[in-house]
């Protein structure tokens, strides 16, 4: 991990750069001759990439899109070659004869084409189909095609003559996946009935039905030597299913949202599958765990192929691209401490020696300050884990989440000691009182909720707020709490009473966070308006208007003597604020988060301040002081392993530029951001 540090003139001959942050890094006439990223460059067609499918020989990748083309890509220079038109709506699936002289394709259009790859031109369309074909696939010899569809049936055809051979029956729902055994004489198909079924080609029987999936089942797969199945859900598992006796072998868990697609290496040792949680996951198909999680898609991975040669992932997504994972040195982005998706909330322990993390992943994670090392991963909630905080002893953790629950956590143990329920929606923030005896969660169901912390009793409801409550937190006397509310208001309460007490007006948009200062005597607060607001907890009057995040602004945090605030944007930036003069001490820049921006939390020791991104990333960053300013610098980071290159400065022709780039990795650094590389 380098971070603003300089590398001019470097000699970086073969050195491996996977997943490494290079932010503000200058490389200027650095030797990059041979520099492996570990990534390869997208591709961006600019539509939604539905399906994806190497020729046998694998000098071309043909890809199905949303808008009903075909696009086939040269390998050797990842050039389009050709664009079958056709299909008038998206193209589902796609897949290549054998002997790579055909390319068949299946649409929402309810048909399926038939390809001459030589030529493009379309030999027949197969109809018969009543509703959406979802997949298609060519039988071993390339004598026979599968197709399957939305009206709940396969259907079998003769390639040749354009025929339906036969029609297979028994799902109950829409049938979105079909694929034969390496042998030709079975077919395994998945459903939106929640079943795997294993049928005889010849006779068209139904062999075995294959229940476990608690939901719609997306992918399927054959391991090579045809004695396994993989079959991958919307229940975000995949289940590796024995052929013979019909039993799970394994379920293998760790997407957080339903799994599209599921292949087997050419060996069988390894499960490829890609999720709508936008990842694609490598696991060992003998154990079942996960080796590697590759990140980088900004929405859900549609279709995830492997190249005969087995040495990279090709994936593509809902986002407009197709992306390549360098496997030939063990994985492109190795599965790592840090989150796999957004971090919504970030919280240090009393003592100062952890950091709690919460994400949209439903995990929330246990850090060591000092080494950046994840200790205990709690994991429970089934939904985003919005808000953590520590209990005053720092031995109990309590989360809320938008599952509507509270959960109390042991910190030594990670294990679950209450599950808090009663809120109707969203748990967006939690707090401890001071005293440790009681618990508040805020929800979007407009309410605050008072919970005892040992047993997990209801104690009561605070009601005022007329939108979702998106920010709770105790005075440090435990008088008084404090709210914030999508309403754009500020209240306080009587936390003994229960009974507003004052309601703060100034805001003009959401009011996302709200904390008191170390001694109680102000408030700050966060807005969607862009700003953070000081408040006189005595007057409710505004003191000062802290202006310069461009957008909505999702955290703040008081060091821990209260002279300085930290802010986290939207804009990607986190500010650190003197709270006297309301001047902006510092501006930590050039975060991988592109949509909700970062979350911020200062440490028991003022010098350092904790954040979480956008990109699953947890930095800690040193903040030292200086007459009018603030340096901060990175000390540690538990990222999700990829490569970040943000403000990393490669030079220009006057002032010598980065040598030895190969145009592959030209090309990559120009899509993180890096220009003038000539």
């Amino acid at each position: 991990m380098f971070d603003s540090v300089d590398l001019q003139e470097a000699n970086m001959w073969n050195v491996n750069l996977r997943g490494v942050w290079l932010r503000q890094t200058d490389l200027r006439r650095a030797d990059m001759t041979g520099v492996h990223f570990g990534e390869l460059p997208y591709l961006d067609v600019h539509s939604i990439v539905w399906s994806c499918a190497y020729s046998p020989d694998g000098t071309a990748l043909t890809v199905g899109l949303d808008d009903g083309d075909i696009l086939v890509y040269s390998t050797s220079n990842w050039e389009i070659t050709e664009t079958l038109y056709g299909h008038k709506d998206a193209v589902r699936s796609v897949v290549y004869s054998p002997d790579g002289n055909m390319l068949v394709s299946g649409s929402d259009d309810k048909t399926i084409r038939i390809w001459i790859m030589e030529s493009g031109e379309c030999q027949h369309i197969l109809t018969g189909h009543t509703d959406e074909v979802h997949s298609v696939a060519y039988s071993p010899d390339g004598a026979q095609l599968a197709s399957c569809s939305m009206d709940h049936t396969i259907r079998l055809w003769n390639p040749a003559t354009a025929t339906c051979t036969q029609i297979l029956s028994g799902h109950e729902d829409a049938v979105d996946c079909v694929v034969y055994s390496p042998k030709g004489d079975q077919l395994v198909s998945g459903s939106d009935d929640f079943t795997v079924r294993l049928w005889n080609v010849a006779t068209g029987e139904c062999i075995h039905i294959f229940l476990g999936h608690r939901d719609e089942v997306w992918g399927i797969a054959f391991s090579p030597r045809g004695d396994q199945v993989a079959s991958g859900s919307k229940d975000t598992t995949i289940r590796l299913w024995d052929v013979e006796s019909g039993n799970c072998i394994h379920i293998l868990e760790g997407h957080s949202e339903g799994v599209t697609c599921v292949m087997f290496s050419s060996k069988g040792d390894q499960v490829v599958s890609g999720s709508d949680d936008a990842t694609v996951r490598v696991w060992n198909a003998h154990s079942g765990s996960c080796r590697h999680t590759m990140t980088g898609h900004k929405f859900g991975v549609l279709s995830a192929v492997l190249p005969p040669k087995d040495d990279m992932i090709t994936s593509g997504s809902r986002d407009g691209t197709i992306r390549f994972w360098d496997l030939s040195m063990g994985g492109s982005r190795h599965v790592s401490s840090g989150h796999n998706r957004e971090v919504e909330d970030v919280k240090c322990s009393p003592n100062g020696t952890l950091v709690a993390s919460s994400s949209m992943d439903r995990m929330i994670r246990l850090w060591d300050v000092g080494s950046g090392a994840c200790l205990r991963i709690l994991d429970g909630h089934n939904d985003t884990v919005f808000g953590v905080a520590f209990s005053p002893q720092g031995n109990r953790i309590v989360s809320g989440s938008a599952d509507s629950t509270v959960r109390l956590w042991n910190v030594h143990t990670g294990t679950c000691c209450h599950i808090l329920t009663g809120h109707a929606d969203t748990v967006y923030s939690v707090a401890y009182s001071p005293q440790g005896d009681q618990v508040a969660s805020a929800s979007n169901d407009m309410t605050v909720r008072l919970w005892g912390a040992t047993t997990g009793a209801y104690w009561g409801t605070l009601i005022g707020h007329t939108h979702g409550v998106m920010g709770v937190m105790y005075s440090p006397d435990g008088s008084l709490i404090v709210t914030c509310s999508k309403d754009t208001t500020v209240k306080l309460w009587n936390a003994g009473t229960m009974v507003c007490i004052n309601t703060l007006l100034g805001h003009i948009s959401w009011a996302r966070d709200v904390v008191f200062s170390p001694q109680g005597n102000q408030l700050a607060s966060a807005s969607d308006d862009g700003t953070v607001r000081l408040w006189s907890v005595t007057t409710g009057d505004c003191c000062l208007v802290l202006t310069g995040h461009e957008n909505p602004v999702a955290r703040v945090s008081y060091s821990h003597n209260g002279d300085l605030l930290a802010s986290a944007g939207f804009d990607k930036k986190v500010r650190l604020w003197d709270v006297a003069s309301g001047g902006c001490r510092a501006v930590v820049q050039n975060f991988q988060g592109h949509i909700y921006g970062v979350t911020c939390m200062f440490s028991a020791d003022t010098n350092y301040v904790v954040t979480g991104c956008q990109d699953g990333s947890v930095l800690k960053w040193q903040v030292i002081k200086e007459e009018d300013e603030c340096r901060v610098t990175l000390c540690w980071g538990a990222t999700n392993g990829s490569l970040t290159l943000t403000g990393a400065s490669i030079g220009s022709q006057a002032e010598g530029c980065v040598r030895g780039l190969t145009p592959l990795n030209t090309q990559l650094l120009n899509q993180h951001g890096i220009r003038n590389l000539y």
